[in-house]
């Protein structure tokens, strides 16, 4: 057995617990040397957008301390991620590199091609799962294909899903201690250059210790009413955790024990009910990226093949107001500076800008995404695709075409008092309640910006539109 230094090369995987390819590589005993390499153009066209960039800096010096303490450093380099483990491997005199999988289009493609190379020439590469409770490839319906609406996708994973217990942290870990080069994390240039900053820290707390938090604290906190106050974005009742999930400071095995676990012994129904909600929001982010593997081309193009035919408008006017917060719809105003000011949306409300922006404005929903991958800390390829389809009607399982969220009827039903409102469009925090939503009915609002369409009417427009490419 070779006693040469294990090349591990940290992806979206930042943590020590539950690392599979670590755990490997620390169960051989031999040096390992852990390395990040940042290489955007090879993610093209969906490398990091800012916010993802901000907590990305955050989150590998989380994982730098975290080393730190088990007397290791990580080697950050920049460049090709081929060329640059090719040299790592000649500088270490490496035999092995060990990596979690990623599954975006591009970065699939590259993965292959390094793998494929690297043991053409002689070196032993292994990867493994640290993302999903269950490879997209192992998830097929009767018919031998992939799952396009979720019910049955996620009864057939209930019906198959044993996820194995969570990998602890290696006790020892013999890191390679060989005066390695590394380039300083502020090379990299991943904080914004705009003063947004504060607002972000205010928010977040990007790492592993800080995912483990998050974790315990929805459990403890919010879990029992989850499955109520999820859809209401005035009051904590979600779990925040999709960005931890999304950079790999959590796993997901992490986190379905953690909550299975939480309610083992407890009989109130509404820890039970909220756990089951919460798994199944787990099972969301499962069938996103199944989707996204079998359907590769689906974060440009829609699923469905009707909708390349649908009458999108150019409306660079309507799109900056959206981006803005300034379509004179307090609800879906709030959400788009809510976005802005933390990098994060709660997703009842992510549904309803989408919504507004794809069929009130009739704006393609590929200019959304594209805000929302710049915006969202969050930003996952998988789930900004899903959702966005979902929401424009064009993908799978998606919603039906008729649906058209009405902006002042949700933000009544979900934000009845105005609190997240008045938060987000603090303009607006003396107009009464009753009028919170619709304050053209309440008289002069100042500053407030004028409704940018009449929605009773721009459902119309939608609707003819749908129906058009219905009847082709």
């Amino acid at each position: 057995m070779s006693d040469r230094p294990i090349i591990l090369w940290f992806r979206r995987d930042l943590r020590l617990q539950d690392n599979p390819a670590l755990a490997a590589a620390a169960e051989s005993k031999r040096p390992i040397i852990p390395v990040f390499i940042w290489a955007p153009d090879e993610e093209a066209p969906w490398a990091p957008g800012a916010a993802s960039r901000w907590w990305l800096h955050h989150s590998l010096a989380a994982l730098s301390g975290d080393l730190e303490k088990k007397k290791a450093s990580l080697i950050v380099r920049t460049g090709s991620s081929e060329k640059t483990l090719r040299a790592l491997l000649k500088e270490t005199k490496a035999d092995t590199v060990y990596w979690n999988r990623l599954y975006e289009p591009a970065v699939i493609r590259r993965d292959s091609r390094i793998k494929a190379g690297l043991r053409d020439d002689g070196f032993t590469v292994k990867s493994f799962n640290s993302a999903l409770l269950s490879e997209p490839w192992e998830i097929q319906n009767k018919s031998g294909k992939p799952f396009q609406v979720f019910t049955p996708f996620w009864k057939h994973c209930l019906a198959r899903l044993e996820p194995g217990d969570a990998l602890p942290e290696p006790r020892k870990i013999p890191f390679h201690d060989a005066g390695i080069a590394s380039e300083p994390l502020d090379s990299l240039k991943l904080l914004p250059s705009i003063n947004w900053d504060d607002g972000l820290y205010e928010a977040w707390t990007p790492g592993a210790r800080g995912a483990r938090d998050q974790l315990a604290t929805f459990i403890d906190e919010v879990m029992a009413d989850y499955d109520a106050a999820r859809d209401v974005p005035g009051k904590r009742g979600t779990s925040r955790m999709s960005p931890h999930l999304h950079f790999g400071e959590i796993g997901p095995r992490q986190i379905w024990h953690a909550v299975q676990e939480a309610t083992a012994t407890v009989s109130r129904k509404g820890q039970v009910r909220g756990a089951e909600s919460y798994l199944r929001e787990v099972g969301w982010r499962e069938f996103a990226y199944h989707l996204l593997y079998h359907f590769p081309h689906t974060p440009e193009k829609p699923l469905r093949d009707e909708f390349n035919d649908f009458p999108w408008l150019k409306d660079a006017k309507g799109l900056k107001a959206w981006q803005k917060g300034r379509t004179g719809y307090p609800f879906v105003d709030a959400g788009m500076r809510e976005l802005w000011t933390t990098g994060w949306m709660h997703n009842r409300v992510r549904m309803v800008v989408a919504s507004f922006l794809v069929k009130d404005l009739l704006i393609p929903w590929q200019e959304g995404a594209k805000w929302f991958w710049d915006t969202l800390v969050d930003a996952d390829l998988a789930s900004n695709t899903l959702g966005w389809q979902w929401t424009a009607g064009c993908g799978a399982d998606a919603a039906p075409y008729f649906r058209i969220f009405n902006p002042v009827l949700q933000g009544q039903r979900f934000d009845p008092d105005g609190t997240y409102v008045r938060r987000w469009v603090p303009e607006l925090s003396e107009v009464p309640d009753q009028h919170i939503h619709c304050p053209w009915e309440a008289g002069d609002v100042g500053a407030y910006a004028e409704p940018i369409v009449d929605h009773r009417q721009a459902r119309d427009r939608a609707l003819a539109a749908l129906s058009e490419i219905k009847a082709d």
